[in-house]
């Protein structure tokens, strides 16, 4: 099942596998697109999801507003045994994690087979 949420200048795909969720974010996530994101991970956890591939390929910005959204996701499902691995993240989103100190919470993998693989 393919799930798309576009807002402002966010687009949100969601892929549901047997023991993953894929979630594709294109474009920026900022303060006004943050929510966006924020909203469609809270949805999927309260259907019962807690394993989540988050493919930042397309991402063109991510800021602090992201980094929380991301951080904030990755505590709740690992609060219920899941966990939530990156997937070819872009070099700006690559940076913004870096900068902030953040690659050391996510697995990250090249691409998003790996990643789905991964779980």
């Amino acid at each position: 099942m393919i799930l798309t949420r576009r807002r402002r200048n966010v687009d949100i795909q969601t892929q549901v596998y047997p023991r993953v969720t894929v979630v594709s974010v294109q474009g920026r996530v900022d303060s006004s697109t943050a929510g966006d994101l924020e909203a469609a991970l809270q949805k999927l956890i309260e259907q019962g999801k807690s394993n989540f591939v988050l493919d930042l390929s397309g991402v063109e910005f991510l800021s602090s507003s992201g980094l929380r959204v991301l951080v904030t996701t990755l505590k709740a499902v690992r609060k219920t045994g899941g966990d939530l691995r990156l997937a070819q993240p872009s070099q700006r989103a690559a940076d913004a994690i870096n900068l902030a100190g953040l690659d050391v919470l996510f697995q990250s993998y090249g691409d998003r087979e790996a990643a789905v693989a991964s779980f």
